[in-house]
């Protein structure tokens, strides 16, 4: 799930994520791989096209290809997800693939509490047969938002999809922690998500929320250079309400686009819409007052952090733009959430 702001409505929510390899996704089935290995299809990168590139088994596509079907039944793969979530859309991006595409494709979900799916679990029909186009992006979105561990992606009858985007956000249950348990409420892993930026030129706000350190200046949110006066921001949804009790800021990758300060404002909203949120956050009490940023580095905040009881969401501003890898906001979940 992007939360750039690119062609789709789906920037602000947060699975895609989780349908990547870096977050422990995995394809983990293909009836059939043959012409372009199944582990291509979650690739967090776009699609290449590489003219005179071949393998042993013939032209060499990036994305997840089988070989030409010469009996009935239909090709598919599976997909185990990083985290179990909540889906809201899927992109089918079929790019480069023109005489090899898949004339129809579609989805299925299922739930697994553990394991991957076996020959008793019960599949039900997100996306229903479809049909596709060549060297083409299709969005579909669900009339309903369903839950699920695994996608299963159906072909008729075979051939090659470059990229499938899962688009929703991470089910997190407060319930699963001890109460007094300090966590990083922000965290993608603990249901947090982005909301919207008012730039993300060079790199997604989601990228804030991702586990461990960024590995590079496009594994962060990043904004183009600022021309006019004002400054950067980002809207993002605690997964966990709660309270607030250390601010981790990281700019690593970030050198010579950092930004020079950022500050912080937040509140507790949990059931506004996402719109909404936006309009008010500009409104929003400050939590933490402007802070001095430098250069590839990591900045604790513990002290100066404003009383503001449980908060769902927050607001980064960062002075006048450049690039944030990782927010953290650590702290312990408000009453009522947690068990015990």
């Amino acid at each position: 799930m992007d939360l750039s702001n690119d062609r789709h409505a789906f920037h602000k929510s947060s699975l895609d994520r989780s349908c990547k390899p870096a977050l422990g996704s995995d394809v983990i089935f293909a009836s059939d791989d043959f012409f372009a290995d199944k582990a291509r299809l979650i690739d967090p990168d776009d699609p290449v096209f590489i003219p005179g590139k071949y393998d042993d088994n013939g032209k060499w596509m990036d994305g997840w290809e089988t070989r030409r079907r010469r009996a009935a039944g239909h090709d598919l793969c599976i997909i185990r997800l990083g985290h179990k979530g909540i889906v809201k859309a899927f992109e089918i991006d079929t790019r480069h693939f023109t005489g090899n595409f898949p004339p129809a494709a579609s989805i299925d979900l299922c739930v697994r509490e553990s394991g991957d799916p076996d020959a008793n679990t019960l599949w039900r029909e997100a996306v229903p047969i479809t049909a596709l186009k060549g060297n083409d992006r299709l969005l579909v979105t669900l009339p309903d938002a369903m839950e699920a561990s695994h996608i299963r992606l159906n072909i008729y009858p075979d051939g090659g999809v470059a990229r499938l985007r899962v688009y929703g956000h991470v089910a997190f249950d407060p319930q699963s922690l001890t109460a007094g348990e300090t966590i990083d409420l922000l965290a993608l892993a603990h249901g947090g998500r982005a909301i919207a930026a008012n730039d993300a030129h060079f790199g997604k706000p989601d990228n804030l929320i991702a586990p461990g350190r960024g590995i590079n200046m496009g594994d962060g949110w990043e904004t183009r250079r600022r021309r006019e006066p004002g400054h950067d921001w980002a809207i993002l949804a605690l997964g966990c309400p709660g309270i607030v009790d250390e601010v981790l800021i990281d700019t690593a990758h970030f050198k010579g686009n950092f930004p020079d300060r950022f500050s912080l404002q937040a509140a507790y909203c949990p059931d506004s819409p996402d719109e909404l949120a936006i309009v008010q956050s500009q409104f929003w009490p400050v939590l933490l007052e402007e802070q001095t940023l430098k250069a590839d580095a990591e900045l604790h905040i513990r002290d100066g952090l404003a009383a503001l009881g449980p908060i769902s969401h927050v607001r980064l501003n960062i002075i006048p733009d450049g690039g944030v890898s990782r927010l953290r906001l650590f702290g312990k979940p408000a009453q009522g959430q947690t068990k015990g």
